[in-house]
């Protein structure tokens, strides 16, 4: 079982949790995955890539046998975090599409180039059962 930490005496998380704490005995590392479609083309913007990052992650999941609710630990490493703070609240959204109100804890790092230049964000991810 994956519990959520949010202590009292840390702010208030949005969007995200400060910790989780698990007792599971399966575990799955997702290698970094980028908005790519299955065709191999990216969407431009930074909205439609990070949504497409998020489902080849709950693919790579759901194809191991992990349900959304695994998801202990997200990085998210983008270009411009410039265009990200703007975008928080579609950003925001497009997670909920795909792992509803299920926060694990996350961090947001500002790279200046991904492997893939046209790649504006990339997901890696843990779960555990």
């Amino acid at each position: 079982m994956n519990r959520l930490i949010n202590p009292d005496d840390l702010p208030e998380p949005r969007g995200f949790s400060h910790a989780v704490a698990s007792d599971g005995e399966r575990t799955l590392w997702v290698a970094g995955q980028t908005g790519d479609l299955a065709d191999g083309t990216l969407p431009e913007g930074l909205v439609d890539q990070f949504r497409q990052a998020l489902a080849n992650v709950a693919a790579c999941m759901t194809e191991a046998g992990f349900p959304p609710d695994s998801l202990v630990r997200m990085v998210i490493y983008t270009t411009d975090l410039g265009a990200y703070r703007r975008s928080l609240t579609p950003l925001g959204e497009a997670y909920r599409q795909v792992f509803g109100r299920h926060y694990p804890a996350m961090a947001l790092i500002g790279v200046t180039e991904l492997f893939d230049p046209a790649a504006k964000v990339e997901l890696v991810c843990t779960a555990v059962l």
